[in-house]
């Protein structure tokens, strides 16, 4: 968190930030980030870490949650820590910021392809290069397995 600080919105900069959902306490189920994705309206951080130890994920203008189409607006980014923090910030190309199902999330998209996607069990993802952010896949792996998940809402 201190080190994604100085790219967050100058609004949210000196904003408490609390832990909404983790793997490790509430389990692996994307109806429960759903369900504990925060208020309407408030900007959600997601977090990863796959089982090859690498860490990124997405800062989302809106909480995190189900919905018929996409949502969000053009402070939404995605990033990676490999192994220095690079963000991945809007090209202004698409609409296409966070869209969730019961079966999938997904972050950026264009072209048949998602900036992040994560299953319903939240045990797998995938990360490709996405008109929304014209991003580097995140994880080492175009499909990666999740060790550890974490969803921060503010406070």
């Amino acid at each position: 968190l201190p080190q994604l600080g100085p790219h967050l919105p100058l609004r949210l900069m000196q904003e408490p930030w609390q832990l909404l959902y983790s793997t490790r306490r509430d389990g692996f189920s994307l109806q429960t980030l759903y369900r504990r994705g925060g208020q309407p309206g408030s900007p959600a951080l997601l977090l990863i870490r796959d089982a090859e130890g690498q860490a990124f994920g997405a800062f989302s203008s809106s909480a995190i949650r189900c919905s018929s189409g996409f949502y969000g607006t053009g402070e939404t980014f995605l990033f990676s820590f490999s192994p220095e923090l690079k963000v991945f910030r809007w090209t202004g190309r698409n609409n296409f910021f966070v869209k969730g199902d019961v079966n999938l999330l997904m972050v950026g998209a264009g072209s048949g392809r998602f900036g992040l996607w994560l299953d319903r069990d939240l045990h797998h993802g995938g990360s490709q290069p996405c008109d929304t952010f014209d991003n580097e896949p995140l994880s080492p792996r175009e499909e990666f397995c999740i060790q550890d998940l974490e969803l921060w809402g503010l406070a």
